[in-house]
């Protein structure tokens, strides 16, 4: 019981602690952002290509904002070209750089060198250019805190908002007033067409709303939910310490996250120990070949039932808690005796109705990006409290 008790006071406290950075860091560059937002929405108009990259866990930031921008969430949104080149980001990037480009560099708190590179060479041929963190670039920041996990969930939020302003600059120059489907998102667009400066400044007002509403669900997790992730964490440390791993799986953004926690177990921050962890979704040749061989429900189930022994722990990451994949995974999963873990958004969907999960995590909110964010903080205090646990300071 002091164990839970300790938990629950640090999840608290690092819930709390994430708002008041991550507000004071947006209350600086909320003008900044709807400046660049601008200037990308022009670039994409002339045809300019997002391209990403980042090193280790950065690297995820790389898929996720990718992801974003080429399959979006708002319905009629259109599609925008983005591509991912972590891999081997410095030959491809001189490759297919063109000057109208956009070059996303995503790294740790106190940056990285071989990105600010490749950031430099694409400032060359007059890309746009973001140091995500680093000391140059059309967009530049410096890390508002040295905690990885951190920085890593405030630049979550950045790209967010890059992602969702950009259409409205779409939409000012090309129908006016009218913001279509992403109407919700911009209350402050009325029925007069507006001059762009007018515009810039309403849309820095907005980012500054959009970082609100993700500290009230935030502050919400930590009012209603903080024991039971720490009793989640001390689930899967007793699994872990059977010698069980982490199977993490999830959809689109939600891969990415799955991509993100099964690194920082693995590749860890300085100091902490690796935990054996693995991502479904980082195998583009199972995912392929079963959703081609026997259909997208599959892509998890087939691979689980290869991969998982009785003492795993299952890890579905869904933002609707619906997801056919996730709970066929799940279901198997249970069937196993493994231990099942669910990050969900909504209600929690199917997954929490059917019980599919020992230990659902529900953010309470019905728009993807703001769960998603808030997804991110809680799985990395699961992973700092895994720490906690195995330094036996709990």
């Amino acid at each position: 019981m002091a164990t839970v008790c300790t938990l629950t006071t640090q999840v608290e406290e690092r819930l709390l602690k994430r708002n008041q950075i991550v507000e004071e860091f947006f209350s600086r560059e909320a003008d900044r952002l709807a400046r660049a937002c601008q200037e990308m929405s022009e670039r994409f108009l002339r045809g300019g290509r997002l391209l990403a990259f980042g090193k280790g866990s950065y690297a995820t930031d790389a898929q996720h904002v990718s992801v974003e921008f080429v399959h979006p969430v708002i319905v009629g949104k259109r599609a925008l070209p983005a591509l991912d080149l972590s891999i081997l980001f410095r030959p491809w990037l001189e490759s297919i750089l063109h000057p109208e480009d956009m070059v996303m560099g995503f790294g740790p708190p106190d940056g990285d060198e071989e990105i600010q590179a490749a950031l430099s060479f694409a400032e060359t041929r007059n890309a746009m250019t973001f140091a995500l963190p680093g000391p140059r670039g059309s967009f530049s920041i410096n890390a508002a805190t040295e905690d990885p996990f951190i920085h890593q969930e405030m630049i979550e939020i950045l790209y967010h908002t890059l992602w969702e302003t950009v259409h409205v600059f779409f939409e000012h120059r090309e129908l006016g007033h009218d913001v279509g489907d992403a109407g919700f998102l911009y209350p402050f667009l009325g029925q007069e067409k507006q001059a762009t400066t007018d515009l810039v400044a309403e849309v820095a007002s907005s980012i500054l709303m959009k970082v609100r509403d993700d500290s009230g669900l935030r502050a919400q997790v930590a009012r209603e939910q903080p024991e039971q992730i720490g009793s989640t964490a001390l689930a899967i440390h007793e699994r872990l310490r059977r010698g069980g791993k982490l199977i993490i799986f999830g959809n689109g953004g939600s891969a990415t996250d799955a991509n993100d926690w099964t690194l920082d177990s693995v590749l860890p921050p300085a100091g902490y120990r690796p935990v054996s962890a693995v991502s479904l979704s980082l195998e583009p040749a199972n995912i392929t070949a079963v959703a081609n061989d026997i259909g997208t429900d599959a892509i998890f189930l087939r691979q689980l039932i290869a991969q998982a022994r009785p003492e795993d722990i299952a890890i579905g990451i869904s933002t609707s808690g619906g997801s056919r994949n996730i709970i066929a995974a799940l279901e198997e999963a249970r069937k196993r005796k493994l231990l099942t873990v669910a990050l969900l958004g909504y209600d929690g969907g199917e997954v929490l109705r059917r019980g599919l999960a020992d230990f659902p995590l529900v953010v309470h909110c019905d728009y993807i990006p703001r769960i998603q964010e808030v997804q991110a903080s809680i799985y990395h205090i699961i992973r700092d409290m895994l720490e906690v646990l195995a330094r036996g300071e709990a």
